[in-house]
């Protein structure tokens, strides 16, 4: 025994306690050092009476000095345990006046308790702290919170009450092992979920809590398999020549997944889908959906005589369904007789001069005025226009000085976070960005640019691993992305999308947004927040319990994933199972993704777009929660302004230009109402703050029309006849978003 006191031979007994025990729930862990000669169990190292951490976490043995060790050891062979009555008792009573002496097993045995905090001190069986039960708490029987055993409700040694509620009991063996799992950041009482004051309590009885992460969550490649995207085609027949696997990213090879299940996907080209926002949904859900009566099948509508030859020339938004028109003589009467306001010699998209006297109105027809609009969507038209207002306000931060941002397309997110994390960049300043390809340079001009560029940021968001749920998207826990500070970026990017003339994200859900604007401890999620298919059928077993047989079983089979999530409660009623279904879905939705949801409101706080959600709630969810409405005739012919000027007759011209929106509503064109507006201002939807210069219409005397993004302005030739004005909107059109998607 002396030898191994003095480290001269290797062995396998603790040079503090002399037992060759090798139990770390008991003991700590037990390590033996061969360039020492020493082996000794941590527990009993941490609670020594006479030494201490004096060198760096990896000097000598996790920071106790080697000479440390031998002083405390020759220090302990002079002291007989109380207990065992052998030699080598290195760990003593704090208590004033005390001087038992004994083994740290020795103490477990005899039930004394020793504090893992602080001087890391120990109190013998007769000076131990107790808990004390207060006169209106009654003694009696219930159920260990963890284990679900009985328990009596008298406070001892092996017995331990919460401090925070006033019927939780736990047996100590269970209230260790869970500390042990759940370490520092999520040992918690499992009723109320408590942390500070839960803990504080533990400690002073005793309870080891190591300062380390979950056990779950130090389990490598535990969530692998969450990061792994089908990508496969399903359509009955491919298209793509290099095979059902391939995938192009924002191109019409990119592999679209099923909205609600993800595990079908479909090449964009070799479905229906027309445009990367537009939801797809596989056939097997869909059938689902329609038996349940919430689907709404689409309407088909026969292809243009191009778009049969190759249906993946257009990606676009699919049109809404198609509305009744008006004959081709009733051209006329759609007008009402508009009043045009002459003025000489204005050189083209001159009209930002132009006062509102001199800018052409043209109300719609009866017709298209009295469609039968839903009111909410009627409400979500007048909450965006007063958003749009509320941006304009933010926009006033930006000044003229220019930021450059070179994008790689191909690699939108990377080079994106790129730009952002430059040190000159500033979100008050004018943004430019140039697309970089080596392969095939992007020849388009600077505002339609900065649209694509936020378009692909949104869109990367979206399906990004920052967020799960098929439509309506909360935060999702990815520790790489909290190690690299994502979710802040996330935030600060979609703050400056909305203020510079971007899109918004649209795919928020409401216990997202109402997180992010009343706070996360006001808010209640529903079963519909929860993204993982385990756990939603988990908490719908509990749910759906109809007796308290049964829910006691589901409790008991669910105990691992209960205690892990930190929501064991006694059952002792069946009304029991709706508390325990709030805390499931509070934990999951909400205090899991804690550390996420607050990087990510920080973000948003740049340039004051947080405070205006606050301040905003019900108009800023129609953008964040909502996707944009979809464009018609209606909103189209509201949105531009017809300037005028005295050489031409812009009668006949706006007659043809409003009956060409009638057209491509209806999809008796081969182009959309997307493709018009990107055409004019380089954007497929109307960003939230509106655009700047305001959209405008300018007839010249010219062969085609000319989309002057710059400017907003879109400058349409005068035609004889209907059919030609037609025929030369659609083949410029086509032609330049077919060289920009080349």
């Amino acid at each position: 025994m002396s030898k191994t006191k003095h480290f001269d031979v290797q062995s396998p007994f603790c040079v503090l306690c002399g037992r060759p025990d090798d139990c770390p729930k008991k003991y700590g862990e037990k390590k033996t050092y061969a360039e020492y000669n020493l082996t000794v169990h941590n527990y009993c190292l941490l609670m020594s009476s006479g030494i201490w951490q004096r060198g760096e976490e990896d000097e000598g043995v996790d920071g106790f000095l080697i000479a440390d060790i031998r002083k405390e050891v020759t220090r302990a062979a002079k002291l007989k345990c109380n207990i065992c009555r052998k030699k080598g008792a290195s760990i003593g009573c704090v208590a004033p006046k005390c001087k038992r002496s004994y083994h740290f097993p020795c103490g477990l045995q005899k039930e004394c308790i020793f504090q893992f905090m602080e001087n890391f001190r120990s109190y013998c069986w007769e000076h131990k702290p107790v808990q004390k039960l207060l006169n209106k708490e009654s003694g009696g029987t219930s159920q260990c919170t963890i284990c679900l055993d009985l328990v009596e409700q008298l406070p001892a040694y092996t017995v331990l009450k919460s401090p925070c509620c006033k019927n939780a009991w736990f047996h100590r063996e269970c209230l260790q092992y869970q500390a042990l799992s759940a370490g520092i950041f999520f040992f918690r009482c499992t009723v109320c979920n408590n942390k500070d004051k839960f803990q504080k309590e533990m400690l002073r009885m005793g309870i080891h809590i190591p300062e380390k992460d979950a056990s779950w969550e130090l389990e490598e490649n535990a969530y692998q398999d969450l990061l792994q995207c089908y990508q496969h085609c399903d359509s009955k027949r491919c298209l793509c020549k290099k095979g059902r696997d391939y995938n192009q990213p924002n191109s019409k090879w990119e592999i679209k997944r099923c909205q609600y299940c993800g595990s079908r996907g479909t090449h964009l080209a070799c479905s229906a889908v027309k445009s990367w926002e537009q939801n797809w949904e596989c056939m097997e859900c869909r059938s689902i959906i329609s038996k349940s009566g919430n689907y709404r099948k689409r309407k088909k509508y026969p292809l243009a005589a191009s778009e049969k030859t190759d249906g993946t020339s257009c990606l676009l938004e699919e049109p809404s369904p198609k509305c009744p028109r008006q004959s081709a003589g009733s051209r006329r009467s759609f007008l009402q007789s508009p009043k045009i306001t002459c003025r000489n010699n204005l050189s083209p998209c001159s009209h930002l001069q132009l006062s509102a006297s001199n800018r052409v109105t043209m109300p719609l027809s009866p017709l298209m005025s009295n469609r039968n609009w839903s009111l909410r969507k009627k409400q979500l038209g007048k909450q965006r226009r007063q958003v749009s207002s509320i941006l304009k306000e933010l926009k006033l931060q930006v000044n003229t000085k220019t930021t450059r941002l070179n994008i790689n397309p191909g690699n939108i997110w990377n080079s994106a976070l790129k730009g952002f994390r430059q040190r000159n960049f500033n979100p008050t300043e004018t943004i430019e960005i140039k697309f970089t390809n080596w392969k095939n340079r992007l020849k388009t001009d600077i505002s339609a640019s900065k649209h694509r560029f936020f378009q692909l940021l949104m869109i990367h968001l979206e399906n990004s691993s920052l967020f799960e749920g098929s439509s309506a998207k909360n935060l999702s826990l990815d520790f790489q992305a909290v190690k690299e500070n994502l979710y802040f970026e996330a935030g600060k990017m979609i703050a400056v999308s909305l203020v510079h003339g971007g899109p918004s994200p649209g795919f928020f859900s409401e216990t997202l947004f109402n997180c992010l604007v009343y706070g996360p401890e006001n808010v209640k999620p529903a079963l519909e927040d929860v993204a993982d298919v385990d756990v939603a059928e988990t908490i719908k077993m509990i749910k759906h319990a109809d007796s308290l047989s049964s829910l006691r079983s589901t409790v008991q089979d669910c105990y691992k994933f209960l205690a892990a999530a930190g929501c064991l409660r006694p059952v002792t009623a069946l009304c029991d199972k709706n508390k325990l279904v709030d805390d499931l879905l509070i934990h999951h939705v909400i205090k899991r993704i804690s550390s996420p949801l607050e990087s990510f409101r920080q973000g948003l706080e740049t340039l004051g777009v947080l405070e205006k959600f606050q301040m905003h709630p019900d108009v800023f969810s129609s953008i964040l929660c909502h996707k944009p409405e979809r464009l018609s005739a209606e909103v189209l012919c509201d949105l531009f302004t017809i300037h005028s000027s005295s050489d031409v007759n812009e009668v006949e011209g706006v007659d043809f230009w409003i009956h060409y929106l009638q057209d491509v509503e209806s999809r008796e064109s081969v182009v959309t109402l997307e493709d018009v507006l990107f055409f004019a201002t380089g954007s497929f939807s109307v960003p939230p703050v509106g655009f700047d210069p305001e959209p405008a219409i300018k007839f010249l005397h010219r062969r085609y029309p000319v989309g002057n993004r710059l400017l907003n302005c879109l400058e349409l030739p005068i035609t004889q006849t209907y059919e030609q004005f037609k025929k030369i909107m659609e083949l410029t059109i086509r032609k330049t978003l077919r060289a920009g998607s080349e």
